[in-house]
């Protein structure tokens, strides 16, 4: 972050510069996912120090599907949307929750230009104490939520127990999925043994658990997480490896959380995420956006605890999930803010 430090004041200039040249307060529309959660925190952020700078509104919607806000995006009837990589990708092939596009999925797809990468927190292991259950080997026979009825995030559970275990769905132990909104609800009234989904650090949904006792976190085991197998997975489009250490997870020892690691280090599969837009939005308009949000990252990690672990302003391709067969590219304004801020943008993802 030495250079984004650095690049902060020249971008102070810049970003005024472009905030004119790109008509102050436009009104931009954005969708979003459900609260507690990396995207939505990013989008609001976006919104809010956006409106303050002079350089558009927002006009959020959140509580999206954002499979549905991305293909929104690209035929361009929303402005600004949060996005796991792995839809652009799904997208371009006309492939899962796309497949009724066909190939005019590609033509879509390649409408699409981030601005900025984050991810969305890392697939763990979480139970109460009182469950017993402090090892993925222990998910045998128990009742597991495992993500929404369909979508990336189900299917990355599912992988992340199976590598971790070697346990399938509905013959070693019973998933059960539901939607995102009815999560707070299934932390708290006992009907699961355990939760396999993304977690952030520190993890509302984890501190939302407490009100039913006390809560363990299991890490992948770190001779899993470093297997062939396992680092296979980081090859396929919008997953991440996220590799922690307790001392910066924000939680604090004996206070009602606690990591199950044999290295006081968690491990987990993580899901890349960009805020993107449609490729017709003006370069003024996306560095002026992109700029303002570069600026005042500080401030998104100070008010948003977990922002601090989840990969804001890093643009290596490895961790942001960027490059290789990921189809989706930063916005040409996009890479000028990132430049002037003393970030080096991948030539590949431009």
């Amino acid at each position: 972050m030495t250079k984004l430090t650095r690049g902060l004041a020249a971008l102070g200039l810049s970003g005024m510069l472009a905030v004119s040249a790109a008509h102050a307060q436009s009104n931009l529309t954005a969708e979003t996912s459900s609260p507690g959660n990396s995207p939505h925190a990013s989008i609001l952020h976006l919104a809010e120090v956006a409106s303050a700078a002079g350089i558009a509104d927002l006009q959020v919607q959140d509580g999206q599907t954002l499979t549905n806000s991305v293909l929104n995006v690209a035929e361009g009837r929303t402005d600004i949307s949060a996005m796991p990589l792995i839809l652009g990708f799904l997208m371009s092939k006309g492939r899962g929750p796309y497949s009724k596009l066909g190939d005019a999925g590609a033509e879509k797809a390649a409408n699409l230009r981030a601005l900025y990468p984050y991810n969305a927190g890392a697939y763990g292991l979480i139970a109460l104490e009182s469950e017993g259950i402090d090892s993925w080997d222990k998910l045998k026979g128990k009742n597991v939520w495992n993500g929404p009825p369909r979508g990336a995030a189900l299917v990355n559970a599912r992988q992340a127990i199976f590598l971790a275990a070697g346990f399938k769905d509905g013959e070693d132990y019973t998933g059960h999925q539901a939607n995102w909104g009815q999560l707070p609800t299934l932390l708290v009234d006992g009907s699961m043994d355990a939760f396999v989904f993304p977690l952030t650090f520190p993890s509302a949904r984890a501190v939302t658990m407490q009100a039913a006792g006390n809560v363990v976190m299991v890490s992948t085991p770190k001779d899993v997480f470093e297997s062939e197998a396992y680092q296979k997975i980081f090859n396929a489009p919008g997953n991440v490896p996220i590799v922690i250490g307790w001392d910066e997870m924000g939680y604090e020892d004996g206070k009602g959380i606690r990591l199950q690691s044999e290295d006081n280090t968690f491990r987990g599969l993580g899901t890349a995420f960009a805020d993107v837009v449609h490729k017709d939005m003006s370069d003024d308009m996306a560095k002026a956006l992109t700029a303002e949000y570069i600026r005042t990252i500080p401030q998104l990690k100070e008010k948003t605890a977990y922002m601090k672990n989840v990969g804001v302003g890093i643009l290596d391709p490895k961790l942001s999930g960027f490059c290789g067969i990921n189809p989706v590219k930063y916005h040409p304004g996009a890479v000028a803010a990132w430049e002037e801020a003393g970030v080096t943008v991948p030539d590949c993802a431009k």
